[in-house]
């Protein structure tokens, strides 16, 4: 699968045209990334999105009790995104439950990307702030039905 066919695939990119796709697949790197590797720890500096292209990455996070799986991402799954945009140090960590090929994008690189197709850039940092949107929404939810069940 090429980087172009790979941003079609994920549904982060579900809305950019050809040429918007094309804007990206310049800076997106391929990464093949083994069984057991990271991808990021919690707690450090991010600075990269990841859309997994094959192969899936299981994400988990620290608790009192031990490490708590929250998640695994397959082919089209992105993970990352707030660290494309700001500063910020990981929530969670990434590791390839198998082995993986993985597209990277960096903030760098975004950023400088942003310079020559400011309004394609733009689009993205609006799909993601929708994505965090739904996040919040469905998160203020779930913290709502606990709240009511801890009521009972």
């Amino acid at each position: 699968m090429t980087v172009l066919e790979a941003l079609q695939q994920a549904p982060l990119f579900k809305d950019f045209s050809e040429a918007g796709l094309q804007t990206f697949s310049q800076i997106a790197q391929e990464r093949i990334v083994p069984a057991g590797t990271p991808l990021f720890v919690e707690d450090t500096a991010g600075d990269s999105l990841f859309v997994v292209m094959a192969g899936s990455v299981r994400i988990t996070q620290r608790t009192a009790g031990g490490e708590r799986e929250i998640a695994t991402l397959g082919p089209g799954e992105h993970l990352g995104d707030v660290a494309l945009l700001a500063k910020t140090v990981r929530l969670v960590s990434a590791v390839a439950a198998t082995d993986c090929e993985i597209l990277e994008l960096t903030r760098r690189e975004f950023f400088k990307k942003a310079q020559e197709k400011p309004v394609t850039c733009l689009k993205l940092v609006a799909v993601i702030a929708g994505e965090l949107a739904r996040r919040v929404t469905e998160n203020k939810d779930a913290l709502r039905d606990l709240g009511a069940r801890k009521a009972q």
